[in-house]
């Protein structure tokens, strides 16, 4: 997958794909990240690439020409444009797989006070990633591509993102390593005996009690099996 990064400073987010998953990721092939400054797209002899909004108000607004010649040139016929907005799609798990079966991605960061609204006429989609505002959509599209890349094949192993939160629908169980037992709290003994058929189940029903208790809004759609409604009731049961 190619992903290419729109943004006026592309210092501030150049950091986060030189570790980890992300720079392993990328070492291997897996995936590319380009980070274009929209500013190299300004015609103005002071590159700027901002102006006063019409009708007035605080702030300065993101040029669409220059923005327009910026996406112009990075695009290809394999390219999804998203622009980075707190007014777009609500960012989820189940977007963050959509979009990791593109070819590429392009994501535009607007900054400043907002952006001249013929921007979004230009892009194929618009994600938000919270109910909140931030300085710029630079950190809101580094969190899209870093949940993006660890979906793509030979990112990290499959299995380690199987039963992440929300992949299933759910939150996940709770997890423990060495030592069993650290200042007098205990890791849960279903999880050492080496029944692998009671730690599934134990899991599983663990992972209901938590999405059950911090996050009920998860289960009003979703379609359980037979045995999870009835891990569910005993849950229920349990917390009266």
């Amino acid at each position: 997958m190619k992903i290419k990064i729109l943004t006026l400073f592309p210092q501030m987010i150049e950091g986060i794909f030189k570790e980890s998953i992300l720079k392993r990721a990328i070492d291997k092939g897996v995936c590319s990240v380009e980070l274009i400054n929209i500013r190299d797209y300004s015609t103005n002899k002071h590159h700027h690439v901002d102006d006063t909004p019409y009708g007035g108000g605080a702030g300065m607004i993101l040029a669409c020409d220059v923005v327009d010649r910026a996406i112009t040139a990075a695009i290809t016929k394999d390219s999804y444009k998203i622009l980075m907005t707190p007014q777009g799609r609500p960012y989820s798990q189940v977007l963050a797989k959509e979009l990791s079966l593109k070819k590429e991605l392009v994501l535009i960061c607007g900054h400043y006070e907002g952006f001249d609204e013929r921007i979004r006429s230009y892009v194929d989609e618009e994600i938000s990633i919270g109910d909140f505002v931030l300085t710029g959509g630079e950190l809101a599209a580094c969190a899209v591509v870093d949940s993006v890349i660890r979906l793509l094949e030979n990112a990290i192993k499959k299995e380690s993102f199987l039963d992440d939160s929300f992949s299933n629908g759910l939150l996940e169980y709770p997890q423990y390593t060495r030592p069993v037992e650290y200042k007098g709290k205990m890791v849960p003994e279903v999880l050492v005996n080496g029944n692998h058929k009671l730690i599934r189940e134990y899991r599983l029903k663990e992972s209901l009690r938590r999405t059950y208790l911090r996050r009920p809004d998860l289960l009003e759609n979703k379609e359980f099996t037979k045995e999870e409604k009835a891990l569910l009731e005993a849950i229920k049961e349990e917390t009266k």
